[in-house]
């Protein structure tokens, strides 16, 4: 899991931007690849996008993002709805895989270090590209806030995954990580919005799900293992929060580069104060490494990045419903684990608490 990732902006000031549409779009710079024809904005709600809008000039040419080519295979889907069924299928798969990946790099990397770098790495990759694009650029104050998210999300909610995970099996941990709906769902009310019971239903039918998932698993793990990664999914929840509450940079590459990058690198320096350090190195745990930094941290947090700003923080945290199927069915296929009843049982549980969660949140939203 990891980087993440970005919310509504208060600021009704906007600045020029790269990329000049033909009609201002809620969505038309999102994610970096082409986009099909713009879609009428949609209605702003508490989640809503709040990206700042481009300015139209009379000599000002459309620049996509990343200067892709027009024949670049991939589209986006023309529609908003599409475009958050294809993040949240980039966040379902790519991050229910990393579980095994962070399994396999920490053959030769330490916990902490492998959950700096792979960030750090990241989010400098992703700023450049975002350089790249004549974004326009945060203030101090945005900068600041990018940090402090980054910083839960990425150095605190990684990093104790990554510590944990030293004593604690790929599958418990999966599960254990799944509760980052319910600490999301408890912030929620803690900050003052009224959660129907319906959520509260979906939430706990979630973890009847987890529970049953976990059932008859002899491996215990440690303690402070277990501990550690309920803290960062308790990290995860209170950064996806912030991110749907602080001004964080306009332009979404930025903003997501910004906190991957100094979330990673709070991590980094953690890790080198504490002793970590790299002995030797294998082929297969740097390769575990590069797919957990490209894909698991800057393919997939853009696409985390983009729920936050389109949907409420319950519908972003979901995957992590979803991430302890993935990671079972994975574990089964490369590692040899064993899918019993209960797994299945505890898949359908879990899924359907997915279609209740998105059902009483478009309900409440009055979508449906």
């Amino acid at each position: 899991m990891s980087t993440s990732l970005p919310p509504p902006q208060s600021s009704s000031t906007s600045s020029p931007s790269q990329y000049v549409p033909p009609a201002p779009d809620h969505s038309a710079d999102i994610l970096p690849f082409p986009q099909q024809a713009p879609e009428a904005p949609a209605q702003s709600d508490a989640f809503a996008s709040g990206v700042t809008q481009p300015q139209a000039g009379i000599d000002a040419i459309p620049r996509r993002p990343f200067n892709l080519p027009g024949y670049f295979p991939f589209r986006l889907p023309a529609t908003r709805s599409g475009r958050i069924a294809l993040a949240l299928g980039v966040v379902y798969l790519v991050w229910g895989s990393t579980y095994m990946a962070v399994h396999l790099s920490l053959e030769s990397f330490p916990p902490l270090m492998l959950s700096g770098l792979r960030n750090l790495f990241a989010g400098i990759g992703l700023f450049i590209f975002a350089a790249r694009r004549n974004p326009v650029w945060p203030t101090a104050a945005e900068v600041r806030n990018a940090a402090l998210v980054g910083t839960l999300l990425v150095g605190l909610s990684s990093g104790m995954l990554a510590f944990g995970m030293r004593t604690v099996e790929t599958g418990t941990a999966a599960v254990m990580v799944a509760t980052v709906p319910l600490f999301a769902t408890v912030i929620a009310a803690i900050a003052g919005r009224k959660v129907a019971k319906g959520e509260w239903v979906a939430v706990g039918l979630g973890l009847v799900g987890i529970a049953l998932l976990n059932h008859g698993d002899p491996s215990s793990g440690s303690t402070a293992g277990s501990l550690a990664i309920l803290c960062g999914a308790i990290f995860w929840a209170g950064g996806s929060h912030l991110a749907s509450r602080l001004k964080l940079p306009s332009d979404l590459l930025v903003s997501t580069a910004l906190q991957i990058g100094l979330g990673g690198l709070m991590a980094t320096i953690v890790a080198w104060v504490s002793g970590e350090r790299i002995v030797s190195m294998g082929f297969t745990p740097f390769l575990s490494y590069l797919y957990l930094m490209l894909v698991g941290s800057m393919a997939a947090y853009v696409a985390y990045a983009y729920l936050i700003r389109h949907t409420s923080p319950i519908i972003a945290s979901s995957c992590m419903y979803v991430n302890p199927v993935v990671a079972v069915v994975i574990g089964a296929l490369f590692l040899g684990e064993a899918i019993t009843k209960w797994t299945v049982m505890a898949t359908l549980i879990i899924l359907a608490s997915v279609g209740l969660s998105f059902w009483f949140d478009y309900k409440r939203r009055g979508l449906v």
